[in-house]
């Protein structure tokens, strides 16, 4: 394995991702996500203090703005079309901040309608009213697994435990109507 292709594979498992590619939630009408391809991942790194991203944060956004510009999955040239991330509080706006160096590489604005608890309203409401294809959501770590059961997925049994876990191990599941991918954060790649 060449030194490059290494470096890309370990770049890849560096990132806390999740992507659901969703053809029909089983919690929602799906008229809005019918065929659409739905990215989910975690906020980049947190500093010490303060709502912002740790220098490490700032590092995996440039790195998802690569990554995710485009993203090839089977074959596919996958480009976000929409991006969304939880509204911004007093104490993190990481989930925005994670994006906007891919907002800016797509000339892309980034939708903030709900709070970080306002995932049944979020799936609702791209459930009924969405035009694009592939859309890339950021969201806190600490509710991952209820989006991810929003959409209609097994969280639990997608990542094998009960809560997001600082490592996640690559997991792909092809049993449901959606293709479920996780790629993880690992904290020596």
């Amino acid at each position: 394995m060449s030194t490059m292709l290494r470096k890309l594979l370990l770049g890849l498992l560096a990132l806390p991702g999740l992507i659901i590619g969703a053809q029909a939630p089983a919690q929602a009408d799906a008229n809005g996500l019918r065929n659409a391809t739905v990215l989910i991942v975690r906020h980049a790194e947190k500093p010490d203090q303060g709502s912002g991203l740790s220098p490490r944060g700032e590092e995996r956004a440039q790195a998802y703005a690569r990554y995710f510009d485009p993203l090839q999955l089977d074959g596919q040239s996958l480009v976000p079309q929409r991006l969304i991330a939880t509204s911004d509080t007093p104490d993190s706006a990481r989930p925005r901040l994670t994006l906007e160096p891919l907002a800016q590489r797509l000339k892309l604005g980034i939708e903030q309608p709900y709070a970080d608890k306002q995932v049944d309203k979020l799936v609702k409401s791209l459930s009924k009213d969405n035009q694009a294809q592939v859309l890339l959501i950021a969201w806190h770590h600490g509710k991952i697994f209820q989006l991810i059961n929003a959409f209609g997925g097994d969280a639990q049994a997608l990542v094998g435990a009960k809560s997001w876990p600082e490592s996640v191990r690559i997991s792909e599941h092809r049993d449901r109507p959606f293709r479920l991918i996780v790629t993880g954060h690992f904290a020596n790649a």
